[in-house]
Protein backbone atom coordinates (compact mmCIF):
# COMPACT_ATOMS: atom_id res chain seq x y z
CA UNK A 1 0.00 0.00 0.00
CA UNK A 2 1.01 3.34 -0.50
CA UNK A 3 -0.15 7.00 0.79
CA UNK A 4 -3.29 8.18 -1.28
CA UNK A 5 -2.01 11.58 -1.61
CA UNK A 6 -5.40 13.15 -3.46
CA UNK A 7 -7.63 11.92 -0.48
CA UNK A 8 -5.46 13.19 1.70
CA UNK A 9 -5.81 16.64 0.70
CA UNK A 10 -8.83 16.46 0.01
CA UNK A 11 -9.65 15.68 3.58
CA UNK A 12 -7.18 18.59 4.46
CA UNK A 13 -9.50 20.60 2.80
CA UNK A 14 -11.52 20.31 6.69
CA UNK A 15 -8.42 21.73 7.82
CA UNK A 16 -7.62 24.45 5.38
CA UNK A 17 -10.99 26.14 5.78
CA UNK A 18 -10.34 26.40 10.10
CA UNK A 19 -7.15 27.75 9.55
CA UNK A 20 -8.43 30.28 6.85
CA UNK A 21 -10.80 31.22 9.61
CA UNK A 22 -9.27 31.93 12.64
CA UNK A 23 -6.57 33.65 10.60
CA UNK A 24 -9.99 36.17 9.60
CA UNK A 25 -10.96 35.71 13.19
CA UNK A 26 -7.20 36.80 14.86
CA UNK A 27 -7.15 39.62 12.53
CA UNK A 28 -10.14 41.21 12.85
CA UNK A 29 -12.07 40.76 15.75
CA UNK A 30 -9.21 43.01 18.01
CA UNK A 31 -9.92 46.01 15.29
CA UNK A 32 -13.59 46.09 15.62
CA UNK A 33 -13.77 45.45 19.44
CA UNK A 34 -11.68 48.29 19.90
CA UNK A 35 -12.11 50.59 16.66
CA UNK A 36 -16.13 50.21 16.56
CA UNK A 37 -17.29 48.99 19.94
CA UNK A 38 -14.47 51.43 21.92
CA UNK A 39 -13.74 48.46 24.22
CA UNK A 40 -10.32 48.78 25.95
CA UNK A 41 -7.33 46.38 25.03
CA UNK A 42 -7.76 44.69 28.57
CA UNK A 43 -11.17 43.56 27.36
CA UNK A 44 -10.88 42.54 24.30
CA UNK A 45 -8.11 40.73 25.04
CA UNK A 46 -10.15 38.82 27.37
CA UNK A 47 -12.67 38.06 24.59
CA UNK A 48 -9.79 37.16 21.80
CA UNK A 49 -8.94 34.53 24.76
CA UNK A 50 -11.92 33.21 25.21
CA UNK A 51 -11.90 30.36 22.21
CA UNK A 52 -8.46 29.05 23.80
CA UNK A 53 -10.13 28.88 26.98
CA UNK A 54 -13.42 27.25 25.48
CA UNK A 55 -11.09 24.85 23.54
CA UNK A 56 -9.75 23.58 26.17
CA UNK A 57 -13.25 21.60 27.29
CA UNK A 58 -14.24 21.57 23.41
CA UNK A 59 -12.11 19.95 21.60
CA UNK A 60 -11.31 16.79 23.60
CA UNK A 61 -15.30 16.88 24.86
CA UNK A 62 -15.98 16.86 21.11
CA UNK A 63 -13.78 14.57 19.52
CA UNK A 64 -14.78 11.99 22.13
CA UNK A 65 -18.48 12.12 21.13
CA UNK A 66 -17.50 12.05 17.58
CA UNK A 67 -15.97 8.85 18.58
CA UNK A 68 -19.12 7.14 19.60
CA UNK A 69 -21.73 8.52 16.06
CA UNK A 70 -23.24 5.74 14.97
CA UNK A 71 -24.30 7.97 11.64
CA UNK A 72 -24.72 6.44 7.98
CA UNK A 73 -21.89 9.08 6.93
CA UNK A 74 -19.10 8.23 9.15
CA UNK A 75 -17.94 9.69 12.90
CA UNK A 76 -16.95 12.63 12.10
CA UNK A 77 -18.17 14.13 9.01
CA UNK A 78 -21.40 14.66 10.74
CA UNK A 79 -19.62 17.74 13.09
CA UNK A 80 -17.78 19.03 9.95
CA UNK A 81 -21.40 19.36 8.34
CA UNK A 82 -23.41 21.04 10.70
CA UNK A 83 -20.33 22.77 12.69
CA UNK A 84 -19.30 24.40 9.39
CA UNK A 85 -22.83 25.46 8.51
CA UNK A 86 -23.04 26.99 11.72
CA UNK A 87 -20.14 28.89 12.18
CA UNK A 88 -20.64 30.45 8.09
CA UNK A 89 -23.88 31.39 9.53
CA UNK A 90 -22.85 33.03 12.80
CA UNK A 91 -20.39 34.90 11.46
CA UNK A 92 -22.13 36.73 8.27
CA UNK A 93 -24.03 38.01 11.51
CA UNK A 94 -20.86 39.40 12.21
CA UNK A 95 -20.25 42.20 9.99
CA UNK A 96 -24.31 42.94 9.81
CA UNK A 97 -23.87 43.72 13.55
CA UNK A 98 -20.89 45.80 13.50
CA UNK A 99 -22.28 47.96 10.63
CA UNK A 100 -25.40 48.48 12.42
CA UNK A 101 -23.67 49.52 15.81
CA UNK A 102 -21.37 51.73 14.28
CA UNK A 103 -24.59 53.69 12.41
CA UNK A 104 -26.37 53.24 15.36
CA UNK A 105 -25.11 52.42 19.45
CA UNK A 106 -26.47 50.85 21.54
CA UNK A 107 -25.51 48.68 24.43
CA UNK A 108 -27.94 45.65 23.07
CA UNK A 109 -26.48 45.63 19.69
CA UNK A 110 -22.96 45.56 21.91
CA UNK A 111 -24.32 42.26 23.97
CA UNK A 112 -25.54 40.43 20.63
CA UNK A 113 -22.25 40.72 18.67
CA UNK A 114 -20.30 39.03 21.98
CA UNK A 115 -22.98 36.59 21.87
CA UNK A 116 -22.67 35.87 18.59
CA UNK A 117 -18.83 35.49 18.62
CA UNK A 118 -19.21 32.63 22.03
CA UNK A 119 -21.89 31.28 19.77
CA UNK A 120 -19.24 31.25 16.97
CA UNK A 121 -16.32 29.72 19.05
CA UNK A 122 -18.93 26.81 20.31
CA UNK A 123 -19.63 26.16 16.60
CA UNK A 124 -15.91 25.98 15.30
CA UNK A 125 -14.78 24.28 18.58
CA UNK A 126 -17.64 21.28 17.27
CA UNK A 127 -16.00 19.87 14.19
CA UNK A 128 -11.86 21.02 14.86
CA UNK A 129 -11.03 17.55 16.13
CA UNK A 130 -13.53 15.75 14.31
CA UNK A 131 -11.94 17.40 11.19
CA UNK A 132 -8.42 16.41 12.52
CA UNK A 133 -9.44 12.70 13.52
CA UNK A 134 -10.63 12.18 9.93
CA UNK A 135 -7.58 11.88 8.54
CA UNK A 136 -6.51 9.77 11.54
CA UNK A 137 -9.40 7.18 11.10
CA UNK A 138 -8.95 6.69 7.29
CA UNK A 139 -5.07 6.18 6.90
CA UNK A 140 -3.16 3.57 8.44
CA UNK A 141 -0.48 3.91 10.86
CA UNK A 142 2.60 3.81 8.91
CA UNK A 143 1.31 6.70 6.87
CA UNK A 144 -0.30 8.95 9.35
CA UNK A 145 2.71 11.25 9.55
CA UNK A 146 2.89 11.77 5.94
CA UNK A 147 -0.82 12.45 6.05
CA UNK A 148 -0.67 15.08 8.93
CA UNK A 149 1.98 16.78 6.61
CA UNK A 150 -0.31 17.16 4.02
CA UNK A 151 -3.56 18.49 6.52
CA UNK A 152 -1.05 20.66 8.02
CA UNK A 153 0.31 21.81 4.83
CA UNK A 154 -3.77 22.55 3.35
CA UNK A 155 -4.14 24.60 6.68
CA UNK A 156 -1.49 26.80 6.17
CA UNK A 157 -2.26 27.53 2.55
CA UNK A 158 -5.52 28.58 3.81
CA UNK A 159 -4.15 30.97 6.29
CA UNK A 160 -2.08 32.12 3.53
CA UNK A 161 -5.33 32.49 1.35
CA UNK A 162 -7.34 34.82 3.82
CA UNK A 163 -4.21 37.38 4.17
CA UNK A 164 -3.85 37.53 0.51
CA UNK A 165 -7.76 38.48 0.15
CA UNK A 166 -7.16 40.74 3.18
CA UNK A 167 -4.21 42.66 1.55
CA UNK A 168 -5.98 42.78 -1.69
CA UNK A 169 -9.27 44.05 -0.60
CA UNK A 170 -8.49 46.52 2.49
CA UNK A 171 -5.25 48.12 0.86
CA UNK A 172 -4.25 51.66 2.27
CA UNK A 173 -5.66 53.64 -0.42
CA UNK A 174 -9.18 52.12 -0.05
CA UNK A 175 -9.75 52.67 3.70
CA UNK A 176 -7.61 55.43 4.42
CA UNK A 177 -9.21 58.01 6.35
CA UNK A 178 -12.16 56.05 6.84
CA UNK A 179 -14.08 56.08 10.08
CA UNK A 180 -15.17 53.07 9.44
CA UNK A 181 -14.42 49.99 7.44
CA UNK A 182 -17.20 47.77 6.07
CA UNK A 183 -15.89 44.06 7.04
CA UNK A 184 -18.61 42.42 5.20
CA UNK A 185 -16.70 41.27 2.03
CA UNK A 186 -14.06 39.29 3.51
CA UNK A 187 -15.88 37.69 5.72
CA UNK A 188 -18.04 36.87 2.91
CA UNK A 189 -14.77 35.42 1.40
CA UNK A 190 -13.84 33.35 4.06
CA UNK A 191 -17.34 31.69 4.55
CA UNK A 192 -17.35 30.79 0.37
CA UNK A 193 -13.72 29.46 1.21
CA UNK A 194 -15.60 27.17 4.15
CA UNK A 195 -18.66 26.27 2.22
CA UNK A 196 -16.61 24.96 -1.08
CA UNK A 197 -13.79 23.23 1.48
CA UNK A 198 -17.35 21.63 3.16
CA UNK A 199 -18.50 20.54 -0.37
CA UNK A 200 -15.24 18.94 -1.39
CA UNK A 201 -14.99 16.72 2.05
CA UNK A 202 -18.30 15.92 1.67
CA UNK A 203 -18.53 14.90 -2.33
CA UNK A 204 -15.15 13.58 -2.39
CA UNK A 205 -13.92 11.27 1.01
CA UNK A 206 -15.87 8.18 1.55
CA UNK A 207 -15.11 8.24 5.34
CA UNK A 208 -16.98 4.56 5.96
CA UNK A 209 -15.08 3.09 2.53
CA UNK A 210 -11.92 4.24 4.32
CA UNK A 211 -12.62 3.15 7.69
CA UNK A 212 -13.18 -0.40 6.70
CA UNK A 213 -9.90 -0.12 4.50
CA UNK A 214 -7.91 0.72 7.58
CA UNK A 215 -9.42 -1.81 9.71
CA UNK A 216 -8.71 -4.46 7.45
CA UNK A 217 -4.98 -3.61 7.04
CA UNK A 218 -4.85 -3.44 10.85
CA UNK A 219 -6.25 -6.61 11.35
CA UNK A 220 -3.51 -7.85 8.78
CA UNK A 221 -0.89 -6.21 10.44
CA UNK A 222 -1.52 -5.78 14.27
CA UNK A 223 0.46 -3.77 16.52
CA UNK A 224 3.26 -4.82 18.36
CA UNK A 225 2.87 -3.05 21.95
CA UNK A 226 5.85 -2.28 23.87
CA UNK A 227 5.23 -2.18 27.87
CA UNK A 228 8.60 -0.65 30.43
CA UNK A 229 8.21 -0.91 34.26
CA UNK A 230 9.84 0.08 37.57
CA UNK A 231 10.26 -2.43 40.35
CA UNK A 232 7.01 -2.38 41.63
CA UNK A 233 5.10 -2.82 37.93
CA UNK A 234 4.70 0.99 37.45
CA UNK A 235 4.94 2.89 34.83
CA UNK A 236 7.39 5.63 35.53
CA UNK A 237 9.62 8.59 33.50
CA UNK A 238 13.12 8.88 34.93
CA UNK A 239 13.63 11.53 37.36
CA UNK A 240 15.98 13.71 34.54
CA UNK A 241 13.95 12.75 31.56
CA UNK A 242 11.02 14.22 33.55
CA UNK A 243 13.03 17.20 34.46
CA UNK A 244 14.15 17.58 30.77
CA UNK A 245 10.21 17.06 29.85
CA UNK A 246 9.20 19.80 32.18
CA UNK A 247 11.80 22.37 30.96
CA UNK A 248 10.86 21.63 27.12
CA UNK A 249 6.81 22.38 28.08
CA UNK A 250 7.75 25.36 30.31
CA UNK A 251 9.70 26.80 27.03
CA UNK A 252 6.76 25.66 24.85
CA UNK A 253 4.45 27.84 27.07
CA UNK A 254 7.35 30.83 27.01
CA UNK A 255 7.90 30.98 23.08
CA UNK A 256 3.51 30.87 22.27
CA UNK A 257 3.10 33.83 25.04
CA UNK A 258 5.41 35.20 22.89
CA UNK A 259 4.15 33.99 19.52
CA UNK A 260 0.68 34.42 19.53
CA UNK A 261 1.10 37.54 22.13
CA UNK A 262 2.75 39.25 18.76
CA UNK A 263 0.06 37.58 16.36
CA UNK A 264 -3.06 38.56 18.17
CA UNK A 265 -2.08 42.41 18.56
CA UNK A 266 0.09 42.89 15.77
CA UNK A 267 -2.62 44.66 13.23
CA UNK A 268 -4.15 47.04 15.80
CA UNK A 269 -0.67 47.83 16.75
CA UNK A 270 0.32 47.93 13.14
CA UNK A 271 -2.49 50.67 12.81
CA UNK A 272 -1.66 52.53 15.57
CA UNK A 273 2.13 52.82 15.65
CA UNK A 274 2.69 53.11 12.23
CA UNK A 275 -0.54 54.45 10.64
CA UNK A 276 -0.77 51.20 8.56
CA UNK A 277 -4.08 49.95 6.73
CA UNK A 278 -5.47 46.28 7.60
CA UNK A 279 -4.43 44.72 4.16
CA UNK A 280 -0.50 46.27 4.87
CA UNK A 281 -0.65 44.71 8.29
CA UNK A 282 -2.02 41.39 6.62
CA UNK A 283 0.45 41.33 4.16
CA UNK A 284 3.48 41.40 7.00
CA UNK A 285 1.85 38.52 8.60
CA UNK A 286 1.20 36.56 5.07
CA UNK A 287 5.25 37.44 4.38
CA UNK A 288 5.84 35.69 7.89
CA UNK A 289 3.20 32.90 7.30
CA UNK A 290 5.62 31.94 3.94
CA UNK A 291 8.61 32.35 5.70
CA UNK A 292 7.64 29.75 7.68
CA UNK A 293 6.57 27.14 5.29
CA UNK A 294 9.56 27.53 3.16
CA UNK A 295 11.72 26.72 5.84
CA UNK A 296 10.06 24.05 7.41
CA UNK A 297 11.59 21.83 5.56
CA UNK A 298 15.27 23.06 5.75
CA UNK A 299 14.68 23.30 9.87
CA UNK A 300 14.15 19.48 9.46
CA UNK A 301 17.85 19.29 7.85
CA UNK A 302 19.31 21.66 9.56
CA UNK A 303 18.36 19.60 12.84
CA UNK A 304 19.28 16.40 11.51
CA UNK A 305 22.66 17.53 10.99
CA UNK A 306 23.18 20.30 14.83
CA UNK A 307 20.21 18.47 16.65
CA UNK A 308 16.59 19.20 17.43
CA UNK A 309 17.87 21.64 20.74
CA UNK A 310 20.29 23.56 18.94
CA UNK A 311 17.64 24.20 16.09
CA UNK A 312 15.06 25.48 18.39
CA UNK A 313 17.36 27.50 20.09
CA UNK A 314 18.80 29.13 16.81
CA UNK A 315 15.50 29.89 16.28
CA UNK A 316 14.47 31.58 19.39
CA UNK A 317 17.56 33.61 18.89
CA UNK A 318 15.71 34.73 15.24
CA UNK A 319 12.37 34.96 17.03
CA UNK A 320 13.36 36.57 19.54
CA UNK A 321 16.09 39.23 17.67
CA UNK A 322 13.61 39.78 15.15
CA UNK A 323 11.24 41.25 17.85
CA UNK A 324 13.78 43.08 19.52
CA UNK A 325 14.60 44.64 15.76
CA UNK A 326 10.98 45.73 15.47
CA UNK A 327 10.84 47.52 18.79
CA UNK A 328 14.23 49.09 17.23
CA UNK A 329 12.18 50.27 14.13
CA UNK A 330 9.64 51.93 15.60
CA UNK A 331 11.73 53.80 17.93
CA UNK A 332 13.60 55.26 14.80
CA UNK A 333 11.04 55.16 12.06
CA UNK A 334 7.45 55.32 13.29
CA UNK A 335 5.90 54.64 10.07
CA UNK A 336 5.59 51.76 7.42
CA UNK A 337 8.35 50.21 5.55
CA UNK A 338 9.65 47.45 3.14
CA UNK A 339 12.18 47.03 5.71
CA UNK A 340 9.04 45.37 7.57
CA UNK A 341 8.34 42.42 5.18
CA UNK A 342 12.25 41.28 5.66
CA UNK A 343 11.37 41.57 9.44
CA UNK A 344 8.69 39.49 9.37
CA UNK A 345 10.40 37.22 7.01
CA UNK A 346 12.65 36.97 10.18
CA UNK A 347 10.09 36.37 12.61
CA UNK A 348 8.34 32.88 10.13
CA UNK A 349 12.05 31.30 10.05
CA UNK A 350 12.64 31.36 13.59
CA UNK A 351 9.03 29.96 14.38
CA UNK A 352 9.41 26.92 11.58
CA UNK A 353 12.85 26.32 13.23
CA UNK A 354 10.64 25.85 16.85
CA UNK A 355 7.82 24.77 15.69
CA UNK A 356 9.45 21.81 13.84
CA UNK A 357 11.33 20.42 16.15
CA UNK A 358 9.63 21.38 19.57
CA UNK A 359 6.86 18.47 19.40
CA UNK A 360 9.07 15.44 17.99
CA UNK A 361 11.11 16.19 21.52
CA UNK A 362 8.29 15.98 23.39
CA UNK A 363 7.33 12.50 22.01
CA UNK A 364 10.86 11.68 22.15
CA UNK A 365 10.88 11.39 25.94
CA UNK A 366 7.85 9.06 25.93
CA UNK A 367 7.33 5.23 24.63
CA UNK A 368 5.33 4.53 21.74
CA UNK A 369 1.60 3.89 23.70
CA UNK A 370 2.13 7.22 24.99
CA UNK A 371 2.74 9.36 22.33
CA UNK A 372 -1.32 10.81 22.49
CA UNK A 373 -0.92 11.73 26.47
CA UNK A 374 2.38 13.40 25.87
CA UNK A 375 1.21 15.19 22.59
CA UNK A 376 -1.73 16.47 25.06
CA UNK A 377 0.80 17.88 27.29
CA UNK A 378 2.66 19.70 24.26
CA UNK A 379 -0.91 21.19 23.29
CA UNK A 380 -2.25 22.10 26.99
CA UNK A 381 0.92 24.14 27.97
CA UNK A 382 0.94 25.88 24.22
CA UNK A 383 -2.92 26.02 24.51
CA UNK A 384 -2.96 27.64 27.93
CA UNK A 385 0.12 30.37 26.71
CA UNK A 386 -2.23 31.57 24.35
CA UNK A 387 -5.44 32.28 26.38
CA UNK A 388 -2.75 34.39 28.72
CA UNK A 389 -1.07 36.14 26.46
CA UNK A 390 -3.86 38.12 24.58
CA UNK A 391 -4.91 39.41 28.16
CA UNK A 392 -1.35 40.54 30.12
CA UNK A 393 -0.11 41.64 26.11
CA UNK A 394 -3.56 44.37 25.95
CA UNK A 395 -3.46 45.13 29.47
CA UNK A 396 0.41 46.32 28.64
CA UNK A 397 -1.01 48.21 25.51
CA UNK A 398 -3.60 49.94 27.72
CA UNK A 399 -1.98 50.68 31.00
CA UNK A 400 1.67 50.79 29.52
CA UNK A 401 1.52 51.85 25.78
CA UNK A 402 1.62 50.50 22.35
CA UNK A 403 4.89 50.41 22.56
CA UNK A 404 5.55 47.41 24.72
CA UNK A 405 4.46 44.83 22.74
CA UNK A 406 7.62 43.92 20.94
CA UNK A 407 9.81 44.13 24.02
CA UNK A 408 6.92 42.14 25.95
CA UNK A 409 6.97 39.13 22.95
CA UNK A 410 11.18 39.54 23.32
CA UNK A 411 11.55 39.19 26.54
CA UNK A 412 9.49 36.03 26.49
CA UNK A 413 11.65 34.57 23.76
CA UNK A 414 15.08 35.02 26.03
CA UNK A 415 13.09 33.35 28.82
CA UNK A 416 12.29 30.61 26.38
CA UNK A 417 15.93 30.35 25.81
CA UNK A 418 17.29 30.21 29.19
CA UNK A 419 14.51 27.29 29.75
CA UNK A 420 15.45 24.98 26.75
CA UNK A 421 18.97 25.23 28.30
CA UNK A 422 18.01 23.10 30.86
CA UNK A 423 16.60 20.47 28.49
CA UNK A 424 18.86 17.46 28.44
CA UNK A 425 16.72 14.93 26.89
CA UNK A 426 14.07 14.37 23.24
CA UNK A 427 17.62 15.11 21.33
CA UNK A 428 16.75 12.06 19.11
CA UNK A 429 19.82 11.20 16.27
CA UNK A 430 16.79 11.60 13.26
CA UNK A 431 17.59 11.49 9.33
CA UNK A 432 16.45 14.80 7.81
CA UNK A 433 13.30 15.29 6.67
CA UNK A 434 12.68 15.63 3.15
CA UNK A 435 9.12 16.90 1.02
CA UNK A 436 5.93 16.57 2.55
CA UNK A 437 7.84 14.72 5.60
CA UNK A 438 9.10 17.84 6.85
CA UNK A 439 5.89 19.72 7.20
CA UNK A 440 4.94 16.49 9.77
CA UNK A 441 5.19 18.62 12.57
CA UNK A 442 3.28 21.67 11.94
CA UNK A 443 1.38 23.10 14.84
Amino acid sequence: MKLDVKKTVQMGFAFLSICAFWQMYNALIPLVLTGTFHLNETISGVIMAMDNVLALFLLPMFGAISDKCKSKMGKRKPFILFGTIAAVILMMLLPIVDNSYFANPTIEKEILFIGILGALLVAMGTYRSPAVALMADCTIKPFRSRANAIINLMGAIGGIIYLGVAAVLYPASKIKDLEHVNYMLVFAVVAGIMLVSLCIVMITVDEVALNKQVENYELLHPEEVFTIEDESGNEVLPTEVKRSLVFLLISVALWFIAYNGMETWFTTYAVRMWDMALGDASLCLLVATAGAIVFFIPSGIVASKMGRKKTILLGIVILGGSFFAGFIFTLIHPSFSPLLYVLFACVGIGWAFINVNSLPMVVEMCKGSDIGKFTGYYYTFSMAAQIVTPIVAGWLLLHVGYITLFPYATVFAIMAFITMMFVKHGDGNVEAKRGLEAFEDMD
